[in-house]
């Protein structure tokens, strides 16, 4: 589903992702965890396209597609999800407007119907309720006003609305306490772990993946993936530290 040749990439001036390979395949949840500055954010930020992320060699394949050939949101509309470290606010603009309009444009660049205002209601509090938020936030301006756990919450209902194929959730587990951690670790499985979907979890921590179990974790140091494993790795780093382990 997703191939990543040999990525580099800069922020400005400065090298960041210095040759990083990864391939996953549909059905798949890949966690990458590294040390600060390793390039995880970057990773995922380039992924989506985002400004100031420039790619100076190397390939990503989404599909059979040429992914880095696409604006940001031709990736969303092929189905393509970036969850961020620190959703933004969006003041003046309704949850609900910005995700059916979010939605239905992707329908459009599809060729698809787009959703009527009563079947996008249904479906909001559908995806709502699965991650045990009240639909009168669902109401209010996007993320504000929200605690770190609700941004987080929120993001993981956008999700389940947009139904991407494939989700990059850059540590979605950050800010959370135990029960609002809970909820997003079972909002991904609920909605992303398909044989037809696919999830790259960039976290620091053990305790998200004890709820999603990933296929597969990747050490991601100096720009690049350094050692791949099973869970297991996860269990290793938490014990003996990045240093030790991406030796």
């Amino acid at each position: 589903m997703l191939k990543i040749e040999n990525l580099h990439a800069n922020v400005g001036d400065k090298p960041i992702l210095k040759g990083l390979n990864l391939n996953i395949n549909a059905g798949e949840i890949h966690a990458i965890m590294g040390p600060n500055g390793a390039g995880k954010s970057t990773l995922a930020y380039t992924i989506g396209g985002r400004d100031g992320y420039d790619v100076t060699g190397g390939a990503v394949d989404f599909d059979g597609e040429d992914l880095l050939s696409l604006d940001p949101h031709e990736r969303a509309a092929a189905g393509l999800f970036l969850g961020f470290q620190y959703p933004v606010e969006i003041p003046g603009v309704s949850n609900l407007q910005f995700l059916r309009e979010s939605l239905n444009a992707q329908k459009r660049a599809r060729g698809e119907d787009e959703l009527s205002g009563a079947e996008f209601i249904r479906l909001a509090k559908e995806k709502a309720a699965m991650l045990k938020m009240d639909m009168e936030m669902l109401k209010r301006p996007v993320n504000v006003g929200f605690s770190g756990g609700e941004k987080k919450r929120n993001e993981m209902v956008q999700m389940g609305i947009i139904d991407p194929k494939i989700a990059i959730l850059d540590e979605t587990d950050s800010g959370l306490d135990i029960d609002a951690l809970r909820i997003v670790g079972e909002g991904i499985n609920n909605i992303m772990r398909r044989p037809d979907k696919a999830v790259l979890l960039i976290t620091h921590y053990q305790r998200l993946l004890d709820l999603v179990k990933p296929d597969f974790v990747h050490v991601l140091a100096g720009g690049k993936i350094v050692r791949s494993g099973g869970a297991e790795l996860a269990l290793e780093l938490e014990e003996y530290g990045y240093e030790e382990v991406a030796a």
